[in-house]
C-alpha cells in the first residue's frame, strides 16, 4: 500500500461519524448494512450519512452494492488490513517499540 493511500484512509477515519460508521460496518461483517440501518444506529440524518459513506468509499475502506432496491455497504477488510500492515511494517524500523507499560494504554 502506498503512503498516499494510507493517508487517505486515516484521514477518512479521522472524523467521528465516519469512524462510527466504519466500526458499525466492521461489526456487521460480510452481511453489511443499509444506509437506513447505519443512520438509525448512529442517529444522524441520511444526507449527512451519505456524505460520510462517500468519503469512506473514496478512501477504499468500504464498498457499496445494490441488492434489489437497497444499497448494502460493507467494510473492505483487505484495505483495513493493508493500512494496519503498513503502520506495523513501518513502526520502529521493525524493532519492538512498545514496552509492557505502553501496551497497557487506555486507547
Amino acid at each position: 500500500m502506498k503512503q498516499a493511500d494510507v493517508i487517505n484512509a486515516l484521514a477518512a477515519l479521522a472524523q467521528p461519524h465516519r469512524l462510527k460508521a466504519f466500526r458499525a460496518l466492521v461489526v456487521a461483517g460480510r452481511d453489511g448494512l443499509t444506509p437506513g440501518a447505519i443512520a438509525g444506529e448512529l442517529d444522524i440524518p441520511a444526507a449527512t450519512l451519505s456524505f460520510h459513506l462517500k468519503e469512506l468509499m473514496h478512501a477504499g475502506l468500504i464498498t457499496q452494492e445494490r441488492s434489489g432496491r437497497n444499497l448494502i455497504y460493507r467494510a473492505q477488510y483487505a484495505c483495513m488490513n493493508e493500512v494496519l500492515a503498513y503502520l506495523t511494517d513501518n513502526c520502529c524500523q521493525g524493532q519492538a517499540c512498545l514496552d509492557e507499560a505502553a501496551s497497557n494504554c487506555n486507547c
